[in-house]
């Protein structure tokens, strides 16, 4: 923690030229607590206690951001009014944050729930880059995510801006009228995974559009963010697909970055009780901050907003052929598994998994087989599933048929997974490196007597 007492660093003695030890902390409170009236002025400031690993630090897209994007006015008011209301967020951390956060390290289950106010000074020292020994992946931190937004402030490029549009009406939002909720964020290990051939549970439900996305429209279901190993992926720095964008409009998601290590295969990460602070039009390049957002979603008992997201990172695939080996279908199975399933909850209450093409795109997954094993993850775990396909119409119709013809026919999910394994090793196996000339969904239909339905 940036007030931590032992967060140190050396000053020579003005008298013995010796080395002695300060407080980092008092450090930030004198250089912040001075009027900061231009992004020089603040690039001075933070450098100041972040000397020793800021030489290389590049705060382009924040100059840009504050002298090309915003109006005179709102450049005024950013730094006379917003800022100085941050620096005063951000320096109450030891009034609100009174024990150390606790790491959700691998292999544990463990829950941290905190306060949205604890949440937003959290999220004020990131602006500010004020977390030791989190600006190096050398430190004995680096198994964990970036938190400081250094990286977020430099470069040219406008997916930066767009960024910095998004956070900075998050940071308006909370500064000026304190958020009242909890957010709870629980890291989740699996000691028993299902046998998946054995499984003789029938597929669930299935909702599928071309239309609309996970955030909108899968209200009051369990959310499944697209996650990277370090979750939030690349959200502080370039990165802006699916993870990275909720993670912008949700920015108490940002926070897990702090105190979440890397997930392992049979983990997962479930956040509740966020709160979505902005609108967006676009994807990746043509992101755009579409301006304020009122989220109205009621909050539980514990005065959580009903919003429920897990964190599932896919394998990525650089060779198209590798996920269809059954290490690499299993892996995947019990990702989806380790985040769909809630033992102990009775069924019949469980909602359903509002998702997509999980590990498709960069990753390289096929999207036809990532629809089909979180279809078998989620039956496994009692859930329906509402899959969103992103525009793309034809996978929407391919899906659809194929757990319409799976659901007649009474597959059960290790029949179906039998299928998979089969594929691999009757087509993948004899394809040399090329992609198979007999595609996964074909193969399903041939080998249950049946024809592929006719485009």
């Amino acid at each position: 923690m940036p007030c931590s007492s032992r967060n140190l660093f050396p000053v020579p003695d003005e008298e013995t030229r010796q080395l002695q030890n300060k407080s980092r902390w008092e450090l930030i409170k004198q250089t912040l607590t001075r009027r900061i009236s231009s992004t020089q002025e603040l690039q001075n400031a933070i450098l100041k206690y972040c000397a020793s690993t800021a030489k290389k630090w590049d705060f382009t897209a924040l100059h840009l951001y504050c002298t090309k994007v915003l109006e005179p006015a709102a450049a005024e008011h950013l730094f006379g009014s917003l800022l100085p209301k941050l620096v005063q967020l951000a320096l109450r951390a030891s009034e609100l944050c009174t024990k150390p956060i606790p790491l959700l390290k691998r292999g544990s289950s463990h829950s941290i729930s905190m306060s949205q106010e604890q949440v937003a000074c959290l999220l004020a020292n990131a602006f500010f880059c004020t977390f030791p020994r989190r600006s190096s992946r050398r430190s004995e931190y680096g198994n964990y995510p970036d938190i400081n937004f250094f990286r977020l402030f430099e470069g040219s490029s406008s997916r930066k801006i767009e960024k910095l549009k998004t956070l900075m009406c998050y940071f308006k939002s909370v500064t000026e009228q304190k958020p009242t909720g909890l957010v709870t964020f629980t890291r989740k290990s699996l000691d028993n995974l299902p046998d998946w051939e054995c499984c003789e549970t029938l597929l669930t439900k299935l909702y599928i559009a071309s239309e609309g996305t996970i955030e909108d429209d899968g209200y009051g279901m369990l959310q499944v963010d697209f996650a990277n190993q370090f979750v939030g992926g690349g959200v502080t720095s370039s990165g802006l697909v699916q993870e990275e964008i909720r993670f912008l409009i949700n920015p108490e998601l940002i926070v897990s970055r702090l105190f979440t290590e890397a997930l392992d295969h049979d983990e997962c990460l479930i956040i509740t009780g966020t709160q979505q602070y902005s609108k967006y039009t676009g994807y990746a390049q043509t992101y755009k901050f579409g301006g304020s957002h009122q989220d109205t979603t009621p909050r539980d008992d514990w005065q959580r907003r009903c919003t429920e997201i897990v964190a599932i990172d896919a394998m990525p695939f650089k060779n198209y052929l590798e996920q269809f080996h059954p290490e690499g279908l299993e892996r995947e199975l019990n990702k989806a598994y380790c985040g769909f399933d809630r033992s102990g909850e009775h069924r019949d209450n469980l909602s359903a998994v509002a998702t997509g093409n999980w590990g498709c795109g960069v990753f390289g997954g096929d999207a036809r087989l990532k629809a089909l094993l979180q279809m078998l993850a989620a039956a496994e775990a009692g859930r329906d599933v509402a899959y969103f396909t992103f525009g793309d119409s034809q996978l929407m119709t391919d899906v659809h048929a194929m757990h319409s013809f799976l659901t007649r026919r009474r597959v059960t999910v290790g029949e179906l997974y039998d299928l998979l394994v089969q594929y691999h090793g009757d087509v993948c196996e004899g394809c040399s490196g090329r992609r198979p000339d007999v595609s996964l969904y074909c193969f399903i239909y041939r080998q249950l007597g049946s024809s592929p339905p006719t485009q």
